[in-house]
């Protein structure tokens, strides 16, 4: 065992036997290391720094297991790993999850218009087309191509924006046509 290896032991056997402030220590000694590691993996920096704090508290918690005169940073990075692993695997599930709900959203959607163009009382779908073609040109593109069922993803890209400004686009588009048509039928 080198010198710093035992440098580096005798640290985390004090901070095991209570000297805790001890552990802000270790945390400047390895958090380039880790951040960088994580940073480049997420190329979000807030989202690794939040991973990269989930990875010392979880190096805190379990102190006790890592193998003393091994290689801590390699340790480190193994925790890690695991985190990214998780984060990504509940990144996809939240995609998931929103692709799904989008698809019912225009799924009701179609529904409630073919019912409407069956029953078409009073001219509400020729309001409803009318108040469509007097948004602004990006707002009409995402009702559109909501009702034509496009993923999220690919309008965020034609658009050149981010998904969850299309949502953001999607609720001010339904906002603005609920006040015209309400305007259209009084």
């Amino acid at each position: 065992m080198n010198a710093d290896e035992t440098n580096l032991t005798t640290l985390l056997n004090r901070i095991e036997r209570g000297e805790t402030d001890l552990y802000l220590q270790v945390v400047r000694r390895y958090e380039l290391m880790l951040r960088s590691y994580i940073a480049g993996q997420l190329y979000n920096i807030a989202e690794a720094d939040d991973l990269a704090q989930e990875v010392f508290i979880t190096a805190w918690r379990d102190l006790g297991s890592f193998r003393r005169g091994g290689d801590f940073g390699t340790w480190l990075r193994g925790i890690a790993r695991n985190r990214l692993l998780t984060h990504f695997r509940s990144q996809q599930r939240r995609a998931g999850a929103t692709e799904r709900f989008q698809a019912e959203v225009v799924r009701l959607a179609e529904q409630e218009l073919e019912a409407a163009a069956h029953l078409d009382e009073g001219g509400r779908l020729e309001r409803l087309l009318h108040c469509i073609s007097r948004l602004p040109e990006k707002l009409r593109r995402v009702v559109h191509a909501g009702l034509e069922g496009a993923r999220p993803a690919a309008l965020a890209e034609d658009l050149q924006t981010t998904v969850p400004a299309i949502y953001q686009l999607h609720y001010r588009a339904n906002q603005l046509l609920r006040d015209c048509i309400n305007k259209e039928a009084h």
